[in-house]
């Protein structure tokens, strides 16, 4: 996973960062799975985190409350093609799930 660019902590919302990639086409959903799999919504397919493609990431703190630490990525299933948004908590509030999906994300943006 990347970082630099990306981190928020200019008083951005979770919502404005979803709004802005769904703005960019990514309109589909997401979720973390144990083993760090992540499902697609779209059609019900479950990838490892590594195979899936990450095109944006978006990290933000929010702004009452600098634990509540969450990743947006917008990501393609490599199963349909669906364009859309996976969102994971990190630091303190992440689950096991989240933590294992946002380590394995292939980062495409750096190729």
């Amino acid at each position: 996973m990347a970082s630099g660019p990306d981190y928020s902590s200019d008083g951005t919302t979770v919502v404005e960062v979803l709004k802005g990639f769904e703005d960019d086409g990514y309109t589909g959903n997401f979720g973390a799975r144990e083993e760090a799999m992540v499902i697609c919504f779209a059609c019900r397919n479950e990838t490892p985190a590594r195979e899936v493609h990450l095109e944006k990431l978006r990290r933000t703190e929010g702004a009452s409350d600098p634990d509540d630490m969450v990743a947006v990525a917008a990501v393609i299933c490599p199963h349909c093609g669906t364009k859309g948004t996976l969102v994971l908590h990190f630091g303190a509030e992440a689950t096991p799930e989240e933590n294992e999906v946002l380590r394995d994300l292939e980062d495409d943006r750096q190729k």
